[in-house]
């Protein structure tokens, strides 16, 4: 077991190394750090000199990948590379181009984004799972086509409309809970309640349809017709069998979204006014900050690859027959 893990763990290191390797390669060789200059400054009537201190300031003024007027290590170390993208393999983010501490606002921001994200991921992924059982144990009636037909309904509406829809009904019209913005304690609540309603029902359609066709093709298994002729329930199949055979996929499916868990919804951060990673990345773009883009894009990759990890180490604790085949 410990063995598996550490062969996986190693595994991530050329991963990781090959993903900020492209990404130095599209932010400083697509465009060059006199392209970011004329972005953060303004196209026109800019002066050389002007660029050159912008560079100088921000340290963007050396060279990208080798320093041949320096001695020794430094002809590596003091390059852009070293200093702005490996130097995100410790953590060390460093300073946006307006000054701010990027470190420090992913740390402020992070706890707005796992409000919203957590409960979405885990309300709506027993949901979704609890949706699709229901489907297979009615299958072929009026209620699993009824459930499909509404699945196909919510997956065909874009996730803006349940957004401004959400905003406008229960936000406007019924007053309920605030259109957008952000609280602190137990104030928070009320501003968290409409942007997790609707993530979860946003994601009710697909999730649903994917789980209940993973189900549908567990249940036509041999397994299962030899514990329905031990006299098993069908309910019974359904949670101690179907669902538990069909873990694997069910897990692959949610690594996907454990970057989000840290990361924030782009979208839902956005029109709620939350100040989480996802409007900030936003408002980094908008802006062409590009030394927080890049640190969002770096800390996105690591979460994602760290997913992948646990899904894999969690499948040992499914399948023996992975920590043997692995």
């Amino acid at each position: 077991m410990l063995a598996y893990i550490i062969r996986r763990i190693l595994y991530a290191f050329p991963i990781l190394l090959g993903v900020n390797a492209l990404t130095f390669a599209l932010f400083f060789m697509v465009n060059t750090p006199d392209d970011m200059a004329r972005m953060q400054l303004g196209e026109r009537y800019i002066t050389e000199q002007a660029i050159t201190t912008w560079k100088q300031e921000r340290g963007y003024d050396r060279d990208l990948l080798w320093n041949d007027s320096a001695e020794g290590t430094e002809k590596f170390t003091d390059t852009i590379f070293f200093d702005k993208s490996l130097a995100l393999f410790s953590f060390q983010f460093g300073q946006a181009d307006d000054g701010r501490d990027i470190g420090q606002d992913i740390k402020t921001r992070m706890w707005p984004s796992l409000a919203i994200a957590i409960p979405v991921f885990v309300v709506g992924l027993l949901v979704n799972i609890t949706f699709a059982l229901m489907m297979v144990f009615f299958r072929a009636t009026y209620v699993d086509l009824g459930g499909v037909v509404l699945c196909v309904v919510l997956m065909s509406i874009s996730s803006l409309f349940y957004i401004i829809a959400g905003q406008f009904l229960i936000g406007k019209v019924m007053q309920l809970v605030p259109i957008s913005g952000f609280g602190e304690g137990l104030n928070t609540l009320k501003f968290l309640l409409l942007p997790v309603a609707i993530g979860i029902v946003s994601g009710i359609g697909s999730g649903s349809r994917w789980y209940r066709t993973l189900f549908l093709e567990e249940i036509s298994k041999d397994y299962v017709r030899t514990a329905r002729a031990k006299g098993l329930s069908e309910v019974r199949v359904l949670f101690q069998h179907v669902l538990k055979n069909a873990m694997i996929p069910i897990l692959t499916g949610a690594v996907v979204v454990i970057p989000t868990l840290f990361m924030g919804s782009l979208i839902l951060e956005s029109f709620f006014g939350i100040p989480g990673l996802g409007s900030y990345t936003i408002d980094a773009i908008h802006a062409q900050d590009f030394a927080i883009v890049r640190a969002m894009v770096f800390l996105g990759s690591v979460l994602y690859i760290v997913g992948l990890l646990l899904t894999d180490i969690s499948y040992t604790f499914v399948d023996p027959r992975v920590r043997m085949d692995g």
